[in-house]
C-alpha cells in the first residue's frame, strides 16, 4: 500500500454526545426512511428532498438522496441515527449516498457522503466505527476513508483538503483504483494522516497526488507559539494562482450537540472556564445584513447617530433596525451598543433550567492604544449559566498583530430578568438572554494597562 503516515499533537477530544434519535429498530438506506435530524440550523439553509427544496429547520428529518445546501451565512448540524454528527458550513453543498446501519449489526454498516463543494466536519458515530472499511466521504476529486475520526474538509471542482482533530483519515485521487462509486479508504496513491500531525493534506488539479501541507491560521499566519494550529489557508506559491483552494480555508469549529447532559457541572464551584483551543475566526468577514442579525432573537444595536467602528463592525445594526419590536436590555457606558431583546410579552426566564451552556456563534472585538482601533480575532469562546445558583462563568480568546494574544474571562451574578453581569476595577460584563435560554449576547471590556483596552460585542447560541 502506496502510503505515508504523518503525525500530530493531539488536540481537542471529541465531545461526549448523546444522541437525539432513539434508535429501536434498524435503520437502513432506503430513501424514504430518516437516517438523521437536524439538530442546529444557523443562517439561511436548505435540503433538497424528492424533488423538492425546502428551507431547513431544527428537527429537520434527513434521508438518503436528500441533499444540505448553506447560504453564505448557513450553518447545519445533523445527527445521525448511529450517533454521527456532522457539521455543514456555510457555502456548503452536501448529500447522503447512503446509510445503512442496523443496532443489532454494527459492523455491517455502509455510509457514504458526498460534499460537492464547501466545508464540512465529520465526528465518526457507531457505524464508521464498526465498519471502517465501509465508510466513505467523496469530494469532487479525492476519496476520504477513516480510521474511527473526527475530521474536517474542505473541498471544491480543483482542489481539496482535510486536516484531522482525532483519528486519522486516508485521502486518495479517483483513479482506476480509487471509484467514485466504491466503499472506505483507497490504497492506490493515499496519504494517510493521523492527529498527530501539524499538517494538512491536500489533492488538487496541479498536484494529482496528495502533498503535506504545514496548517497556518485563517490569515495565513503562524498560530501562537506552542498552539496546535487547526485552519489551512491557500497556498501562496505564484504557480497556483489561478487555483481556486478548497474552500479558501479548512475551520475547525466546536460541533456540538444541544443534548450533552455530562456538560451540566455547576458554574458556580468551578473557576473561570478556559476557552477550548480552537484558533477560528468567530468574527464574520463582512458585516451581516439587517435580515440576518434581526432572524435572531436577541440583536445588538447601536445608539441612534452613532457608527461605532464604522467598516469594522460586524454583528450590530442600527438602532432603528435592532429596536424595532423589541425592548432594551443592557448598553455599555460609552454609549456605542445596546442590547435588543424580543420579550413577546414575558418578563422571566423560565424556571428550573439548572445549567445551560452556549456556544460562540459570532463576536467583534477591538483593541484600543494610542496609536488607534484595530480589530481582533475571537478565536474562542465558552459561556455557561447555573440558573440554580444564579451564576454565570464566560472567558474568550482574542488576537491581534497589535495585542497579541488575549486572553478574558469573568464569572459573576445573574438574575430572573434574564440578565447577567460582573464588573472589577479592570473590566465590565453585561449580557442578556432570550426568555427561553436559546441565545445569549453580551459586551465586555478590559483594561490592558498604559492607556491600553479591549472591547467587544458576543451572540451565543445554546447547546
Amino acid at each position: 500500500m502506496n502510503m505515508v503516515k504523518i503525525h500530530r499533537l493531539p488536540t481537542l477530544k471529541r465531545l461526549a454526545l448523546v444522541s437525539a434519535l432513539l434508535v429501536a429498530v434498524s435503520a437502513h438506506g432506503e430513501t424514504g426512511d430518516s437516517v438523521g435530524e437536524v439538530s442546529l440550523v444557523l443562517g439561511k439553509a436548505y435540503i433538497r428532498t424528492q424533488g423538492k427544496e425546502l428551507p431547513v429547520r431544527a428537527g429537520t428529518q434527513v434521508r438518503v438522496s436528500d441533499e444540505i445546501i448553506t447560504e453564505a451565512n448557513g450553518h447545519v448540524h445533523i445527527e445521525f441515527v448511529d450517533n454521527a454528527l456532522l457539521s455543514v458550513r456555510p457555502d456548503s453543498r452536501l448529500e447522503i449516498q447512503r446509510y445503512d446501519f442496523d443496532p443489532a449489526k454494527p459492523s455491517e454498516s455502509s455510509i457514504k457522503l458526498n460534499l460537492l463543494e464547501g466545508v464540512t466536519r465529520s465526528i465518526s458515530g457507531d457505524g464508521a466505527h464498526a465498519a471502517r472499511e465501509r465508510f466513505r466521504l467523496n469530494t469532487p476529486i479525492a476519496a476520504i476513508g477513516v480510521r474511527g475520526t473526527d475530521f474536517v474538509v474542505s473541498a471544491n471542482s480543483q482542489a481539496v483538503r482535510a486536516l484531522v482533530n482525532e483519528g486519522a483519515i486516508v485521502m486518495a485521487p479517483f483513479s482506476d483504483n480509487c471509484l467514485a462509486t466504491a466503499f472506505g479508504p483507497c490504497a492506490a496513491n493515499a496519504v494517510e494522516l493521523s492527529q498527530d500531525s501539524l499538517q494538512v493534506v491536500e489533492v488538487s488539479g496541479s498536484t494529482p497526488l496528495p502533498r503535506l501541507l504545514p496548517a497556518t491560521d485563517e490569515r495565513g499566519d503562524l498560530a501562537p507559539e506552542g498552539a496546535p494550529v487547526q485552519l489551512a489557508q491557500a497556498d501562496t506559491d505564484p504557480a497556483r494562482a489561478d487555483e481556486k483552494t478548497a474552500g479558501t480555508e479548512v475551520y475547525l469549529e466546536n460541533v456540538t450537540s444541544r443534548r450533552v447532559a455530562e456538560e451540566a457541572v455547576s458554574v458556580a464551584s468551578r473557576p473561570a472556564i478556559k476557552p477550548p483551543v480552537v484558533f477560528v475566526d468567530l468574527t464574520p468577514g463582512e458585516a451581516l445584513s439587517a435580515s440576518a442579525l434581526t432572524a435572531n432573537n436577541l440583536v445588538w444595536g447601536r445608539w441612534s447617530g452613532n457608527e461605532g467602528q464604522g467598516k469594522l463592525e460586524r454583528i450590530s445594526a442600527a438602532y432603528e433596525v435592532a429596536s424595532a419590536g423589541r425592548d432594551v436590555t443592557v448598553g455599555n457606558l460609552a454609549g456605542s451598543y445596546v442590547l435588543f431583546r424580543d420579550s413577546h410579552g414575558s418578563t422571566l426566564v423560565k424556571p428550573d433550567l439548572g445549567v445551560v451552556r452556549f456556544g460562540l456563534d459570532s463576536a467583534q472585538a477591538f483593541y484600543h492604544s494610542s496609536t488607534g482601533v484595530v480589530a481582533m480575532q475571537v478565536n474562542s469562546g465558552d459561556l455557561a449559566i447555573d440558573f440554580n445558583q444564579k451564576r454565570f462563568s464566560t472567558s474568550l480568546g482574542l488576537n491581534s498583530a497589535a495585542s497579541g494574544k488575549v486572553d478574558f474571562s469573568a464569572t459573576g451574578k445573574y438574575d430572573d430578568g434574564g440578565y447577567f453581569f460582573s464588573n472589577t476595577d479592570s473590566q465590565i460584563v453585561r449580557g442578556a438572554i432570550s426568555l427561553d435560554a436559546s441565545e445569549a449576547g453580551y459586551l465586555f471590556e478590559k483594561s490592558l494597562g498604559s492607556g491600553n483596552s479591549v472591547e467587544g460585542i458576543t451572540l451565543w447560541g445554546s447547546q
